[in-house]
């Protein structure tokens, strides 16, 4: 058997929730990765957030050696892969690194929306699939309906289907025979000069930047000096290693093998994803085709509650993006809420766990604002400019027209909660252009715009469908829509930090919404405050805070008391209008996230 025949890199995909962790672990387990000792529970899960959550952010590797039955000895990559759609690009990478996978589906619940996604990534990645059916013990387990499904809706075959609990360690000896047996070798020379991609990298405080890499062709080693084919950057390399899931060193990386190194760069941003690596004495004529790069697709505001804390979310959004490298931040101000900044997210999930990890890591108290897309904005002279924040829209008079992102939906789900289903993506603009039904389940595919899915799409799904629905989406175009700036103005000033794009059939009633919203929690002045929604120069609603009224006629008794209140009266007035000119409304936290989560309901 050559060296290349006894590896194996597969990776592990599945919808969120279906048991990859736990089947990576039992794998890890059997493989004696670990002792049982220090064995735990989603062992490949670092963060605390992934373990409370129970899901997968970071995709994780680690290399195991296995004995088959055969009395041959395998090296098995795995690559644990996170299952949300706001981390298919995780995903995306994992899987041009393997030669194959193993998809796991949960017995008791069936095909869902990101089955099929990360099946048809790994399928375009020329995958060798076997098809695992977890939580077989489970009362609720049908095997034979679940079989059915993976044919009719995925279209793969289902004889070789291995039936598996994790949690009991039923069926992993199955597996480990299955991908030595299925799962093709990986291709590639030793001899040849060295060809490798760069998967992932993060940082570490103590070792700086490590990066993650698989050998496609020749061999990396420790002192070689090696070369970043996308910014032409020259480095020797410090440390070779490999995760068993310790991290581990090794004097060298063969061809087909997955392992880290570590070269002294400090900067994250000097490591691509989806890089080539090659040797810095004999380079390569040209890059490997890599994969798309991660682009972040939700825009919103944080700001800290207090100001003086604006330093420290400063350094948290710096290390944070040492590990993260797929969200950007730039600085921003409001006049309303100070001093912040505006940061892009790949989707909601991944803001609230950046939020999440701020709030925890550093210690901070936040306001997000209205999440919001990048729009296309097409002059009138000609040239197109993007735009992520409401308050850099240019003048109406020289917009021609605006574009907005379009994605595409797969929605799964029981058929009874359909009619539900259509109602709420009718009422997000969605054109429907696919149904079909698996057993009792139906398969919807909408194209939707991407700036009405980011509020509240997600959770009002689940609730209407009682939890049952998936949903998984991509970017698919972006298309011209009949779009507004809605501002908002609070005695006649612009409170830019409320101000958003919408559509215009929906800016009526968004308007009115906010309006009241404010009307409730602004507290009364001494003067009356107008609160008000507009487009442009046209304002489409009003709601009026009242002020507080002294009763200055009280005391007033006698003859021409009728004229002396009638002057008295006057001059309150005149008092009052001096008010609202000079007086500054001063607008309550509480207020504004009262606003934000008009759209969150």
């Amino acid at each position: 058997m050559s060296e290349l025949d006894h590896i194996r890199n597969f990776s592990i995909i599945a919808h969120i929730d279906h048991g990859k962790s736990t089947v990576a672990d039992r794998l890890i387990q059997k493989c004696g990765g670990l002792t049982d000792r220090e064995m735990k529970e989603q062992v490949l899960d670092t963060m605390d957030i992934e373990r409370e959550r129970g899901i997968t952010i970071k995709a994780q590797t680690v290399k195991l050696n296995y004995k088959s039955k055969n009395g041959k000895n395998y090296i098995l990559n795995i690559i644990d892969t996170p299952g949300h759609v706001d981390f298919s690009y995780e995903v995306s990478r994992s899987l041009s690194a393997c030669e194959g996978s193993i998809l796991i589906v949960d017995s008791s619940q069936g095909v869902e929306a990101q089955t099929l996604a990360n099946v048809y990534q790994a399928l375009d990645n020329n995958h060798e699939i076997i098809p695992v059916l977890n939580k077989i013990d489970l009362p609720a387990s049908d095997p034979v309906k679940v079989k059915q499904q993976i044919e009719d809706v995925i279209g793969i075959e289902t004889k070789n289907v291995i039936n598996c609990s994790a949690k009991k360690g039923d069926g992993i000896e199955d597996i480990l025979e299955s991908i030595v047996k299925n799962l093709p070798a990986p291709k590639g020379e030793t001899s040849n000069v060295l060809k490798s991609l760069l998967i992932d990298s993060w940082y570490d405080s103590y070792l700086g930047v490590v990066i993650l890499v698989r050998i496609i062709d020749g061999k990396i080693y420790k002192g070689m000096k090696i070369k970043m084919m996308s910014n032409n950057t020259e480095h020797e390399i410090e440390k070779v290693g490999i995760f068993t899931p310790k991290p581990k060193d090794v004097n060298e990386l063969n061809s087909g093998e997955i392992g880290f190194i570590i070269t002294g760069i400090k900067n994250l941003s000097e490591t691509k994803v989806g890089d080539t690596i090659c040797d810095a004495k004999n380079s390569l004529a040209k890059p490997l085709a890599g994969f798309k790069p991660s682009k972040p697709v939700v825009f919103c505001g944080l700001f800290p509650v207090d100001s003086s804390e604006y330093q420290k979310l400063k350094d948290g959004l710096a290390k944070l993006k040492l590990n993260d490298s797929s969200f950007s931040y730039e600085p921003e101000s409001s006049s309303a809420l100070g001093l912040g900044f505006r940061c892009g997210f790949l989707g909601l999930l991944h803001l609230e766990i950046v939020t999440q990890r701020l709030e925890r890591e550093f210690d901070l108290n936040l306001i997000t604002t209205t999440p919001g897309v990048i729009y296309k904005i097409n002059q009138s002279n000609g040239k197109q400019i993007e735009l992520q924040n409401p308050t850099n829209m240019p003048d109406p008079t020289f917009i021609k027209s605006i574009e907005e992102p379009w994605i595409k939906a797969t929605i799964i789900a029981p058929d009874e909660y359909l009619g539900s289903i259509i109602k709420i993506c009718q009422d997000k603009r969605g054109i429907q252009k696919n149904l079909s039904y698996s057993a009792n389940r139906a398969v919807l595919i909408y194209e939707l715009p991407l700036n009405e899915v980011v509020f509240d799409f997600y959770d009002r799904l689940k609730s209407l469908s009682s939890g049952y629905a998936s949903f998984d989406y991509e970017i698919v175009d972006y298309k011209e829509g009949n779009l507004v700036k809605l501002s908002l103005l609070v005695n006649g000033e612009t409170v830019d930090a409320l101000s958003m794009i919408i559509h215009k059939n929906f800016a009526q009633i968004q308007g009115r919404l906010v309006c009241e919203k404010l009307k409730e929690l602004i507290p009364r002045h001494n003067f009356m405050i107008p609160i008000q929604a507009a487009i442009g120069g046209k304002i489409i609603a009003r709601e009026t805070i009242k002020g507080f009224k002294k009763d200055v006629l009280t005391k007033i008794h006698g003859g021409g008391a009728l004229d002396r209140k009638r002057k008295l009266l006057e001059k309150q007035k005149k008092g009052k209008a001096r008010a609202k000119q000079f007086g500054k409304v001063e607008i309550p936290q509480e207020a504004f996230i009262g606003v934000l989560k008009i759209n969150k309901k």
